[in-house]
């Protein structure tokens, strides 16, 4: 657009990262034309995940000129980012609030910048980055461009377009006026009971030719607990939400996006941040609040004209609210029949085998598992698998296998001082004896082991314990 700015209005699986991902790589320099290290583009994005996605491609299109690009987000250490900003970066892309610390500390200069884009720049305003966004940009040169992207325009962005772009071209790719979800996704809706959900969805789950299915909740406690019953149940299955550390995020959506899991439980935060073109199923477990939301949930299917199927599940207590969103999209949908996991329609609807129940057969349990995903740790280290389990038999606990039973199944490890004596002496010093003293007599209990007769002679002789007198029940009244 000859750098002019620019207003883009298109929904999820459009083609957003490179239509302006192209453009910010023809006017940078690499590092092998004159380029002094500072960043010369800046994109932010509301979520971790969607930075890593918006860089990763980006990259791999600048790749042949050496186009470093730069994810930055919350979650990981500071140090690893700060070294590659000092080395020198042409494109950041970033969260809000990791982007303002760097700022802040001197490490982010933003005064090389010709080029800014707000990706998903509903979604940062709905995550209550409006402030971040504006510091971001009052930080910027006024000679720059701005590229605005987004799903819908709420007043809110409209505004913000109006404070800080001049003159901005408006594009609408393949969008009608009012948004409205891809017409290549077939739509369903379920009034379903709370307590049959479960039931629904693990025979959902079972449809034939379904591949990659994300199911979205409403709130962090409850997207684990459907992760955990799924898996329960014999589905592969992985949670994503803001409860769990960045690193299990991450392996969560690579175990995704390799098919080693093929369902994913995640809450809207992850919605803007999973970019997987062959998603076949979106699931609203829990009903979403408004139309810009189940716009936003059921964009994972139905990508870059792909057919894709989304269910969404009402409870009593949604019908209001699914009324409007019903008419805001004209859906159609405006009474969903009431449905439980026996119900006829239910597997006419999706292509369900009739024979199926609430657990995946074990034939059928071909994924490798979240288990099978190596967890890298924020510093990059790997660990085999997920789980950095304890080896058996080396704490303190029964005999392990292979052992008496009488013997404990492991020692305890010994510490880095008892280590350093036992190699300076050049054999193990004898382990000073614990005494007990008797209930009675005059004399403490034998000592085991190897104790020093020093020790039992320091001691002196044992007091013999006092007893208690008791007086009678009636001796008092008497006296």
């Amino acid at each position: 657009m000859r750098g002019a700015d620019v207003i883009g209005r298109a929904p999820t699986g459009t083609g957003k990262t490179l239509g302006f991902g192209i453009p910010i790589l023809e006017r940078v320099l690499g590092p092998e034309e004159g380029t002094d290290g500072r960043p010369q583009a800046l994109v932010v994005v509301p979520t971790r995940e969607l930075g890593l996605q918006v860089s990763r491609d980006i990259e791999i299109a600048g790749k042949l000129r050496g186009i470093r690009v730069l994810p930055v987000y919350g979650g990981r250490a500071y140090e690893p980012q700060i070294d590659a900003l000092r080395n020198g970066v042409e494109i950041v892309v970033g969260t809000p609030g990791r982007l303002i610390d760097l700022m802040k500390s001197k490490h982010l200069r933003l005064d090389g910048v010709g080029v800014v884009v707000l990706d998903e720049a509903d979604r940062m305003l709905d995550l209550g980055f409006a402030d971040d966004v504006e510091k971001l940009l009052k930080q910027l040169p006024e000679q720059r461009q701005t590229m605005l992207f987004s799903a819908t325009m709420p007043d809110a962005i409209v505004a913000l377009a109006r404070r800080y772009q001049h003159q901005p071209v408006t594009i609408h790719a393949d969008v009608a006026v009012d948004t409205a979800p891809s017409g290549q996704v077939k739509q369903l809706a379920y009034l379903t009971h709370s307590l049959n959900k479960i039931e629904v969805l693990a025979r959902i789950l079972q449809a034939k030719e379904r591949g990659l299915t994300i199911v979205f909740s409403r709130t962090k406690r409850h997207t684990q607990r459907i992760a955990d019953d799924l898996d329960f149940r014999g589905f592969a299955v992985a949670a994503v939400h803001g409860d769990l550390g960045q690193s299990a995020r991450e392996r969560a959506l690579r175990a995704f996006r390799s098919g080693k899991i093929d369902v994913l439980v995640a809450t809207d935060v992850a919605a803007r941040g999973l970019d997987v073109s062959d998603v076949t199923h979106v699931i609203n477990y829990d009903s979403p609040d408004d139309a810009d939301t189940y716009v936003h949930r059921i964009g994972r299917t139905g990508r870059a004209g792909a057919t894709g199927v989304a269910v969404t599940f009402i409870n009593w207590e949604d019908t209001p609210r699914w009324k409007i969103i019903d008419k805001t999209l004209n859906l159609d949908l405006p009474s969903p029949q009431e449905t439980y996991h026996t119900s006829e329609h239910l597997y006419t609807d999706l292509d369900i085998p009739t024979d199926v129940t609430g657990e995946l057969p074990t034939k059928e349990r071909q994924r490798e598992g979240l288990s099978a995903e190596a967890n890298i740790d924020v510093e990059g280290g790997k660990h085999a698998g997920g789980r950095n389990k304890r080896r058996r038999g080396a704490g303190g606990g029964g005999g392990g296998r292979g052992k008496p039973s009488g013997e404990r199944g492991g020692e305890r490890p010994q510490s880095s001082s008892q280590a350093t004596a036992e190699s300076s002496d050049g054999e193990q010093k004898p382990r000073r004896a614990r005494t007990r003293r008797k209930v009675t007599g005059d004399s403490p209990a034998a000592a085991t082991g190897d104790s020093t007769p020093q020790a039992s002679a320091a001691e002196g002789p044992a007091r013999p314990r006092r007893r208690r007198r008791r007086r009678p029940a009636g001796e008092g009244a008497a006296e």
